[in-house]
Protein backbone atom coordinates (compact mmCIF):
# COMPACT_ATOMS: atom_id res chain seq x y z
CA UNK A 1 0.00 0.00 0.00
CA UNK A 2 0.77 3.97 -0.99
CA UNK A 3 0.21 5.99 1.44
CA UNK A 4 0.20 10.11 1.44
CA UNK A 5 -1.53 12.97 3.05
CA UNK A 6 -2.86 15.42 1.33
CA UNK A 7 -1.58 18.20 2.83
CA UNK A 8 2.15 16.85 1.30
CA UNK A 9 0.76 16.64 -2.18
CA UNK A 10 1.83 19.61 -4.38
CA UNK A 11 -0.78 22.34 -5.16
CA UNK A 12 -1.41 23.16 -9.41
CA UNK A 13 -3.16 26.28 -9.23
CA UNK A 14 -4.60 26.58 -12.67
CA UNK A 15 -7.09 28.62 -14.11
CA UNK A 16 -10.66 28.07 -12.34
CA UNK A 17 -9.44 25.85 -9.70
CA UNK A 18 -5.94 24.81 -7.56
CA UNK A 19 -5.34 20.93 -8.50
CA UNK A 20 -3.45 18.24 -5.80
CA UNK A 21 -2.68 14.95 -7.90
CA UNK A 22 -3.26 12.21 -5.64
CA UNK A 23 -3.08 9.24 -8.05
CA UNK A 24 -2.51 8.66 -11.63
CA UNK A 25 0.35 9.75 -14.09
CA UNK A 26 2.78 12.36 -12.61
CA UNK A 27 1.13 12.32 -9.24
CA UNK A 28 1.91 11.52 -5.23
CA UNK A 29 1.00 7.90 -5.80
CA UNK A 30 1.62 6.52 -9.60
CA UNK A 31 -1.08 4.63 -11.64
CA UNK A 32 -1.57 4.33 -14.96
CA UNK A 33 -5.28 2.82 -14.23
CA UNK A 34 -6.93 5.77 -12.61
CA UNK A 35 -6.40 9.45 -11.76
CA UNK A 36 -8.02 10.84 -8.23
CA UNK A 37 -7.43 14.72 -7.37
CA UNK A 38 -8.16 17.16 -4.76
CA UNK A 39 -9.39 20.48 -6.30
CA UNK A 40 -10.50 23.35 -4.75
CA UNK A 41 -12.66 26.00 -6.41
CA UNK A 42 -12.43 29.74 -4.57
CA UNK A 43 -11.75 33.02 -5.26
CA UNK A 44 -8.36 32.18 -4.83
CA UNK A 45 -7.96 31.05 -8.42
CA UNK A 46 -10.88 32.83 -10.00
CA UNK A 47 -14.01 31.59 -11.47
CA UNK A 48 -13.87 28.31 -14.23
CA UNK A 49 -15.16 28.26 -17.22
CA UNK A 50 -17.35 25.92 -18.95
CA UNK A 51 -15.39 22.73 -19.68
CA UNK A 52 -15.66 19.35 -21.12
CA UNK A 53 -13.68 16.05 -20.85
CA UNK A 54 -13.46 12.15 -20.44
CA UNK A 55 -16.43 10.36 -17.84
CA UNK A 56 -15.62 11.78 -14.36
CA UNK A 57 -16.73 11.57 -10.79
CA UNK A 58 -16.84 14.49 -8.42
CA UNK A 59 -17.29 14.12 -4.75
CA UNK A 60 -18.03 16.92 -2.99
CA UNK A 61 -15.83 17.00 0.20
CA UNK A 62 -16.88 20.75 1.95
CA UNK A 63 -17.89 23.95 0.39
CA UNK A 64 -20.46 26.82 0.95
CA UNK A 65 -22.22 28.61 -1.43
CA UNK A 66 -21.59 26.03 -4.00
CA UNK A 67 -22.94 24.68 -7.18
CA UNK A 68 -22.70 23.11 -10.63
CA UNK A 69 -24.37 24.41 -13.65
CA UNK A 70 -24.60 21.01 -16.73
CA UNK A 71 -25.95 20.86 -20.15
CA UNK A 72 -25.64 20.84 -23.85
CA UNK A 73 -22.94 22.74 -24.65
CA UNK A 74 -20.56 26.06 -22.78
CA UNK A 75 -23.83 28.75 -23.82
CA UNK A 76 -26.13 26.39 -22.68
CA UNK A 77 -25.97 24.91 -19.24
CA UNK A 78 -29.59 24.25 -18.40
CA UNK A 79 -29.41 23.12 -14.73
CA UNK A 80 -28.28 23.93 -11.58
CA UNK A 81 -27.62 22.63 -8.09
CA UNK A 82 -26.28 23.57 -4.70
CA UNK A 83 -23.28 21.43 -3.52
CA UNK A 84 -22.97 19.99 -0.17
CA UNK A 85 -21.31 17.64 1.58
CA UNK A 86 -21.51 14.17 0.59
CA UNK A 87 -22.99 14.82 -2.64
CA UNK A 88 -21.71 12.59 -5.71
CA UNK A 89 -21.89 13.66 -9.32
CA UNK A 90 -21.17 12.05 -12.70
CA UNK A 91 -20.79 13.34 -15.72
CA UNK A 92 -21.05 11.12 -18.95
CA UNK A 93 -18.07 11.72 -21.15
CA UNK A 94 -17.98 15.48 -22.58
CA UNK A 95 -21.00 16.60 -21.03
CA UNK A 96 -20.27 20.24 -20.58
CA UNK A 97 -20.42 21.11 -16.65
CA UNK A 98 -18.78 24.54 -14.60
CA UNK A 99 -18.18 24.44 -10.77
CA UNK A 100 -18.29 27.82 -8.56
CA UNK A 101 -19.62 29.82 -5.54
CA UNK A 102 -21.19 32.17 -4.22
CA UNK A 103 -19.44 35.43 -2.62
CA UNK A 104 -16.82 33.89 -0.19
CA UNK A 105 -17.91 30.36 -1.01
CA UNK A 106 -15.75 27.97 -2.21
CA UNK A 107 -15.92 24.04 -2.87
CA UNK A 108 -13.57 21.13 -1.96
CA UNK A 109 -14.01 18.01 -4.28
CA UNK A 110 -12.32 14.37 -4.88
CA UNK A 111 -12.26 13.87 -8.75
CA UNK A 112 -12.17 10.76 -10.05
CA UNK A 113 -11.38 9.39 -13.85
CA UNK A 114 -11.65 5.32 -14.56
CA UNK A 115 -8.21 6.53 -16.83
CA UNK A 116 -5.17 8.66 -17.15
CA UNK A 117 -5.17 9.32 -21.10
CA UNK A 118 -7.54 10.88 -23.40
CA UNK A 119 -9.19 12.99 -20.64
CA UNK A 120 -9.20 15.98 -22.25
CA UNK A 121 -11.53 16.37 -25.36
CA UNK A 122 -7.99 16.99 -27.45
CA UNK A 123 -6.66 14.09 -26.31
CA UNK A 124 -9.74 11.80 -26.54
CA UNK A 125 -9.21 9.25 -29.28
CA UNK A 126 -12.09 8.12 -31.75
CA UNK A 127 -14.25 11.79 -31.35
Amino acid sequence: MEFVQRADIKRNKLPGRVVQNAVGRESAVASEKMTVSFCRYSEESGPMAPHNHAEETVVVLDGRGAYVRWGSGPDSLEHTAMLHPGDVMHFPELEWHVFGYEEKGFLDALCIYGQVTNIRPEEITGK
